[in-house]
């Protein structure tokens, strides 16, 4: 069978391609550039974006699963609900969407308010998807390095409320597991599932876990917005670097609870727990030195 997985060149499309074919099935995918993407051979790129509705024709035809992941951007919401009418019409039921823990409480954040809205919409169309909602990605700590090592510093406004962490490799097995149920029974119940460790975290606790490892003091930067924002605005479009000042200001404010049996769930899917942040820290920490020795 064939799926097509959008988001298929960032850093959770490409992971779930990965776990996709790895399970023996075909793999179409979107890309605005196909002739720089960094793709393995046996993927079918086509050429466009979830907002070009003729592009999102083409590389929906014939396929017989779809993983939405949208790229957080001003077009999100339209062309998120656009692909799903568009899937419906091409008779492709199984269906697995990437949205974001509590997407349908912490609406104040724009990214977490078009998810919202594409979870609602599915259940209003009568589309029987598998809703995946991670946390934090700990991938994203793997730019830390030099503030960490150099200057002894945490810097991501985490707050100290709850922060749950989603590694990325754990998550792409748990859509590539989800996408093969929902390819062999497309009439399965819509399912909502937090795809989040179980380890409960501050930055406190972060800094801690980071100066266990790595032999020295860190400290956690603190919950100042207003520094993070205009880092964030210096690499990244004003109105993302705001976006990510509300999603933080919700993490510090209200933190992260997972749904009761995540756990569980998890476990039954991939075999074994989570990826901890202890476990990624300490592997990060070693792989570090190994390039660095």
């Amino acid at each position: 069978m064939t799926v097509l997985i959008t988001g298929g060149t960032g850093l959770v499309g490409s992971h779930v391609i990965a776990e996709v074919l790895a399970r023996g099935e075909r793999v179409r995918t979107l890309s605005r550039r196909p002739d720089t993407s960094a793709l393995p051979a046996d993927v079918e790129v086509v050429a466009g974006s979830l907002s070009d509705t003729a592009a999102m024709r083409t590389a929906l035809d014939g396929v017989d699963g779809l993983f939405l992941l949208s790229p957080v951007s001003l077009d999100e919401l339209t062309g998120s609900l656009q692909t799903l009418d568009l899937a419906r019409a091409a008779g492709v039921e199984a269906v697995v969407y990437l949205s974001v823990i509590h997407a349908d409480i912490f609406t104040d954040p724009p990214h977490f308010a078009a998810k919202a809205a594409v979870e609602k919409a599915m259940a209003d169309f009568g589309i029987h998807a598998t809703v995946l909602r991670p946390g934090i990605y700990l991938q994203n700590d793997l730019a830390l390095r030099d503030r960490l090592i150099h200057d002894g510093v945490y810097d991501p406004p985490v707050g100290n409320a709850a922060a749950l962490f989603t590694d990325v490799g754990d998550l792409a097995e748990v859509a590539a597991a989800e996408l093969l149920r929902r390819l062999a029974a497309p009439a399965a119940p819509a399912v909502t599932l937090d795809v989040v460790a179980p380890q409960i975290l501050g930055g406190d606790r972060i800094a801690e876990i980071w100066s266990a490892i790595l032999g020295r003091q860190i400290r956690y930067g603190g919950d100042d917005l207003d520094r993070m924002e205009a880092t964030f605005a210096g690499i990244l479009p004003n109105w993302l670097a705001y976006d990510l000042r509300l999603m933080y200001r919700r993490f510090q404010r209200d933190g992260m609870i997972a749904a009761p049996g995540t756990d569980q769930r998890l476990k039954e899917i991939l075999g074994r727990p989570m990826r901890s942040y202890t476990e990624f820290a300490r592997e990060t920490a070693e792989s570090w030195k190994a390039v660095h020795a």
